[in-house]
């Protein structure tokens, strides 16, 4: 009998030990499971302000700024009523993805009645109608009506926002809400690159930048919480740089490249664009410099070099670029056949010089020979400025033109004007190449400074420096003779509300400013061996921190009395230090 009960009790253990290893209770041992363990955190925030009630409709809305738990109660209190109609604008202070939750009290009907929700990247949008100045629920609903319940939490909603409305919808109704909080979804991961300096505004530019493409690391490295919840993988290169820049090695960048590579068989373009298969193996080459992932790359060498092999059949003999399908750079230079042109032929030159790299690394003799005959015969056609700050900026980055004249007769002219937040990056880099850090950092302080002078907290996926004059804040409630912005300017697929106000396209500074300023260039794979070079302009000093596959450096530069720059570096083992 001991023995028996010896035997059952080890059998306990082990069918306990087993349950234990799952992830899922045993009733789903015979479902169909998708493997899709999110990599994403949840945590919950309370309203900041009231930006807006109907009035007497609305009483004790001052309750909804106190810290909810999520819970309802058999309690009654003095919570937020709604009568007849009325409605409510709050602000949660800054951008987030995801949505809300409202726990209703005790004291409403059941169910609790209708109500409007309404989610918007500021005041125009979320008290919009749906195609109301390109109002939209296209790739995310902001725009529902809901039933809540009687006793009970709802939430709703799964979108970009920093506001959000709520309207009740039935008449002759009472609405009693304990709590509304939004519930953000995020990675929760360290910011392991830093930026500071003296210049309070640049600071708030390196930091919107990094904190916009935080946003957009959602299951994949999205373009835009609100609208492009997609993998535009040209889009992602200023992404994946800022992904290097503060966050490190991020899982969601080589899970997005190999989302798009096997979407995209050749001979496809990447998101039916040219140019953005360019920038994916562009990316690969970036990725490969900063983490040293020989591996990952292995994995890319068959497309990679069936990707040039078909490029290389897209220039003529001359060493022009004939390039088919969506012939494209960014929507502000989309209608200039001529700096389309240009700036695909500094991509040709950019693609083979990395591939060549590549080739090198991965020990393909045939590709790289591609790439050296390619590389000749782009060198046999010559090209000339366009007066576009978008291909100009190309041209100096391939090698083609010098980027002293270009910065002289297209990048320094017209002050802001002509610039785009997605080649913006481009742009800045660029003058940096003609060692106009200056230039740079004036740009960023107008250019990027001007959204923050607008209430943004998360970078744009456009804008215009015309676009500022009599304009309204996008988190002030709009006042008569003032502009809405969010409401009056963009164009192609994003007019009017459409536009989205979180676009990690836009997030260039934040790379550029580690880059340049702070001075940290890898110069092989993995970052064994890392240049600090400081430009500081006009900066008195500036510190910050650089990731790396060994750890993280630690930087200070501090202009002396004579205006010469002192450093002190302290760098991880394993990280060569080179001036």
């Amino acid at each position: 009998m001991g023995k028996r009960i010896v035997v059952f009790y080890i059998f306990l253990i082990c069918a306990a030990s087993v349950l234990c290893s799952q992830s899922l209770p045993p009733v789903f041992a015979d479902k169909q499971i998708e493997e899709r363990d999110t990599p994403l955190t949840t945590k919950y925030l309370s309203p900041t302000k009231v930006m807006w009630t109907s009035g007497e409709n609305v009483m004790n809305a001052d309750k909804l700024l106190k810290k909810g738990v999520g819970q309802a109660d058999l309690t009654s209190g003095t919570y937020t009523r709604i009568t007849n109609g009325g409605g409510i604008i709050l602000d949660f202070g800054v951008e987030i993805q995801g949505g809300i939750q409202i726990v209703t009290s005790i004291s409403n009907k059941n169910p609790a009645g209708r109500i409007r929700i309404r989610f918007g990247e500021s005041i125009g949008e979320v008290s919009s109608d749906i195609k109301q100045n390109g109002a939209t629920n296209d790739h995310a609903i902001r725009d529902m009506e809901v039933v809540l319940p009687w006793l009970g939490v709802a939430e709703f909603g799964n979108t970009g926002f920093r506001f959000v409305s709520i309207d009740l919808l039935d008449e002759e109704t009472t609405l009693e809400i304990k709590e509304i909080s939004a519930r953000f979804s995020y990675r929760d991961i360290p910011y392991l690159g830093s930026f500071e300096c003296n210049d309070e505004k640049i600071n708030r530019i390196w930091m919107t930048g990094a904190y916009t493409v935080h946003l957009n690391m959602q299951e994949y490295l999205w373009d835009g919480i609100k609208r492009d919840r997609l993998v535009w993988v040209g889009d992602l290169h200023p992404e994946v740089m800022t992904v290097n820049t503060v966050f490190g090695y991020n899982d969601v960048v080589p899970k997005s490249l190999d989302y798009i590579r096997d979407l995209t068989p050749l001979p496809n373009w990447m998101n039916g664009i040219s140019s953005y298969s360019m920038w994916w193996l562009l990316i690969h080459s970036d990725w490969y410099r900063y983490h040293g992932d020989l591996g990952y790359l292995k994995q890319q060498k068959k497309y990679i070099g069936e990707l040039l092999r078909h490029l290389s059949t897209k220039i003529d003999d001359s060493g022009k670029e004939i390039l088919d399908g969506n012939r494209f750079l960014d929507w502000p230079s989309s209608e200039n056949p001529k700096a389309i042109h240009a700036g695909l032929q500094a991509m040709m030159v950019m693609t083979f010089k990395a591939g060549k790299e590549l080739s090198v690394i991965l020990n393909d003799k045939e590709t790289e020979t591609l790439c050296d005959n390619t590389l000749t015969k782009l060198a046999q056609y010559k090209i000339a400025l366009t007066g576009s700050k978008q291909a100009d900026a190309l041209l100096v980055l391939s090698g083609l033109i010098s980027p002293e004249r270009v910065n002289e007769e297209v990048l320094s002219k017209n002050g802001v004007r002509g610039m785009s937040t997605f080649y913006g990056y481009y742009m800045l880099n660029a003058r940096a190449e003609a060692e106009d850090i200056q230039g740079g950092l004036d740009n960023i302080k107008k250019y990027w400074g001007a959204m923050l002078d607008l209430g943004a907290t998360t970078f744009w996926e456009d804008f215009n420096i015309g676009w500022m004059e009599n304009a309204s804040r996008i988190d002030q409630l709009l006042t008569a003779g003032k502009i809405d912005v969010h409401a009056a300017y963009g164009a192609y697929c994003y007019e009017g509300y459409r536009h989205s106000l979180c676009h990690g396209w836009a997030s260039g500074p934040t790379t550029w400013l580690s880059r340049y300023v702070l001075g940290v260039e890898p110069l092989d794979a993995g970052c064994k061996t890392v240049r600090i070079k400081p430009e500081l302009g006009d900066l008195e000093w500036v510190k910050g921190t650089f990731p790396t596959p060994k750890g993280v450096i630690e930087i200070e530069h501090k202009k002396d009395k004579t205006g010469k720059i002192v450093s002190k570096i302290k760098a991880p083992k394993g990280v060569k230090i080179v001036k």
